[in-house]
């Protein structure tokens, strides 16, 4: 039913322009604060039960894998109606919940053609949070803006209608649908929509109005960064075949460069540091590669450091910690745990035993969620990766990153969300 239901280091963060992504306590944006799944948090527990962490609450959840923005004491994210195996539903659905109990407190459903989902439904983007608003991205392109405490459209945008976007990306053998989180700057909101000279647009938050449009490169479902190059704030947006610096303000390409993945999957978003390294990895018979950016007078210089297919993250994102990068790496073979060299690319370890996996760091600790559904607290280091505790959690594919605010973390599958207490 299409309608309203109400039920009652630098980090990149600091070129955001908008202290609402630094405050601490909250994770508004896919990432979290610096767009790196990085938080100030402490008093983590240095181990758990073997029955796992304490559960808060759990609730079920339809197909998808937005994962979980938090803002003020509620939860935003996306699903699909039904369940795992149904037919697909014909729509999809932005949801409120109450952070302490997981109750709903708005949903807004709209029509959502479904697409190949042999590997999973969309939604596959995240909500972000500025000030009073929520901005979503659907499955088929759709652009919403919602008053975030009652859930009101104050806006939206059909990019393929209104502007002519392909429905999908041209390339991939699976067209799965949209998978790119908005971005904010300053009054803007900013996504990838893809056609010409439109491989990115922005808008105003305020009203929707278009402000700018610019690129040609081909589009990937990686979401972007906002960094800063010796003061110049730039947009670093993951395209199919390159990656790509714009000014957020104008929407003028600053500067490309090559990094080729079959049918344009370039999915885990860029790792930026304050080094002026840009990381960047994906599968799908592709690897890693680490450039180097500065400023040149009016221009950006880019120097690139190395490829590497030691590291290839197909899904998930990876953690910078210092001058080391680590991060799942499988195609469609063998899954193994890596450590890179940020600046050299050289492989110091390579750890077997767990699936695919997603990261968040905090209080010194990495909580890594594999695809099947396990939670692992470990350290990470130069030396090897130690795990601490473990625990099988949950039962469907777990592609959504987790959510760490405070000692609550949030997970998700196919199936259900749920909060954790981390807590010592």
């Amino acid at each position: 039913m299409l309608g309203l239901f109400v039920i009652q280091h630098p980090r990149a963060a600091e070129a955001q322009g908008d202290s609402d992504y630094a405050a601490q306590g909250e994770w508004r944006q896919f990432g979290g604060p610096g767009r790196d799944f990085q938080v100030e948090a402490s008093g983590l527990a240095e181990n758990w039960p073997e029955s796992g962490p304490t559960q808060v609450w759990s609730r079920p959840l339809g197909p998808g894998h937005s994962s979980v923005i938090v803002d003020n004491g509620r939860l935003f994210t996306m699903y699909r109606p039904g369940a795992e195996g149904e037919p697909w539903a014909n729509e999809e659905t932005v949801v409120a919940l109450d952070a302490a109990t997981g109750v709903t407190v708005w949903e807004y459903t709209y029509p959502s053609a479904p697409l190949n989902f042999r590997f999973g439904a969309g939604p596959h983007a995240s909500p972000l949070v500025v000030r009073e608003r929520v901005f979503t991205t659907g499955t088929n392109k759709q652009l919403h803006a919602f008053d975030k405490r009652t859930g009101e459209v104050l806006w939206s945008h059909d990019l393929v209608t209104d502007f002519g976007a392909p429905p999908t990306l041209v390339r991939p053998a699976v067209k799965a649908g949209y998978g790119t989180s908005p971005t904010a700057h300053e009054h803007l909101v900013i996504v990838t929509a893809g056609g010409s000279d439109q491989s990115v647009m922005a808008f105003r938050q305020d009203d929707g109005t278009l402000v700018w449009r610019s690129g040609q490169f081909l589009i990937a479902p990686a979401t972007p960064i906002l960094v800063d190059v010796d003061g110049q704030t730039q947009l670093i947006v993951y395209g199919g075949q390159t990656i790509n610096g714009l000014d957020p303000d104008t929407g003028d390409v600053l500067w490309t460069h090559g990094h080729e993945t079959q049918g344009d999957m370039n999915n885990s978003t860029p790792v930026w540091g304050d080094d002026n390294v840009l990381f960047m990895t994906a599968a799908y018979n592709s690897g890693s590669r680490a450039i180097r950016l500065t400023r040149d007078g009016a221009g950006t210089q880019v120097e690139e450091l190395y490829y590497t297919n030691g590291l290839k993250a197909m899904f998930g994102n990876v953690l910078r910690l210092g001058d080391y990068v680590y991060g799942s790496s499988g195609d469609f073979g063998p899954t193994f745990q890596v450590a890179l060299n940020v600046t050299t690319g050289e492989e110091v370890w390579r750890l077997r035993g767990y699936g695919r996996s997603s990261f968040v760091h905090a209080d010194g600790k990495a909580i890594m969620l594999t695809e099947d559904g396990q939670l692992v607290l470990a350290r990470l280091s130069p030396d090897g990766m130690t795990v601490l505790a473990s625990a099988e959690l949950l039962e469907t594919t777990a592609w959504t990153a987790p959510t760490l605010v405070g000692t609550r973390l949030y997970v998700r599958d196919r199936a259900q969300i749920m909060a954790l207490d981390l807590g010592g």
